[in-house]
């Protein structure tokens, strides 16, 4: 009913991870344990065999889908990027996706995941403990701007900070590499109003929505009141993401928090279906 109403054939979701089972099973395990840490328990939705993940995609009408591994020590990245390779070549819907991490081989394993086919590369701060603009990067930095080929950062300080996420090493980064084009996981929250100047000060920084303004999320880092009032005002700078299948609730409920925004079915439309496709090439 909704996408009718969009006048779009389906949905593109940017954030979605699919990753190797021993390390899909750790991150579950990870949620599992977050409320004997004092974080408000988050059962997953969508625990669910590949392949059945894959259906439910599918039939909530998404059409297109990211796998964003991310490395989080040295050796990772380019196990992870062909577990991403074979999951792009098994499931036409699959966006194909890379990452990269500081070692020596980070230049070489991101060309070799360009030359592959990847389209979108995914790079955690947090969870990797890394700073962006560490001397390690740079090449495979150079090789992504070069290509134009899209980054989804985690950044931000939440859910919880870590050692080099914020704002600041972004702004470092993007004075190295000016033609990168960054896509901030979850708008940068809980820093919502530093990201979004971001995005409008820099042509190619933009937002994903993932988990922004949802009822888990609302308990941790809510929205500012004007918020949506703000996104408005940034025309094709935000794209769908979901985190499917690791949420605490339906798919469906970020796209209503996005409907109760009542920003207009067109920013609805470029937000599921024709911003993500331009930025991947889908187009």
């Amino acid at each position: 009913m909704l996408l009718q109403r969009l006048g779009i054939p389906g949905i593109v979701d940017l954030h979605v991870h699919f990753m190797p089972q021993r390390v899909q099973e750790k991150v579950w395990a990870f949620f599992d344990q977050v409320e004997a840490a004092g974080a408000p328990a988050w059962p997953i939705t969508y625990r669910l065999p590949e392949q059945q993940r894959v259906e439910v995609l599918r039939g909530l009408g998404v059409k297109a889908f990211s796998t964003l591994n991310y490395a989080h020590r040295p050796g990772m990245a380019a196990w992870l990027n062909d577990y991403s390779t074979q999951m792009a070549a098994e499931y036409p819907e699959v966006i194909h996706s890379g990452t990269f991490y500081p070692e020596p081989e980070a230049e070489e394993i991101a060309i070799g995941a360009l030359e592959a086919g990847a389209r979108i590369f995914k790079i955690h701060i947090q969870v990797g403990g890394f700073s962006p603009i560490d001397p390690q990067l740079t090449g495979a930095w150079q090789a992504v701007a070069q290509a134009g080929t899209p980054v989804i950062i985690h950044c931000g300080h939440g859910p919880h900070p870590g050692e080099h996420t914020g704002i600041e090493p972004i702004y470092e980064l993007l004075e190295k590499f000016p033609d990168l084009i960054l896509i901030i996981a979850h708008a940068g929250l809980p820093d919502y109003y530093a990201f979004a100047q971001l995005a409008a000060e820099h042509r190619g920084v933009y937002l994903d929505t993932t988990m922004v303004g949802t009822d888990y999320m609302e308990q941790i880092a809510p929205v500012p009141q004007d918020y949506p009032e703000l996104i408005a005002g940034l025309p094709g700078k935000i794209v769908l993401g979901s985190d499917f299948p690791s949420i605490p609730y339906r798919y469906e409920h970020q796209l209503e928090v996005l409907e109760d925004w009542r920003l207009g079915d067109a920013w609805l439309a470029d937000v599921l279906w024709h911003t993500p496709r331009s930025l991947v090439g889908l187009d």
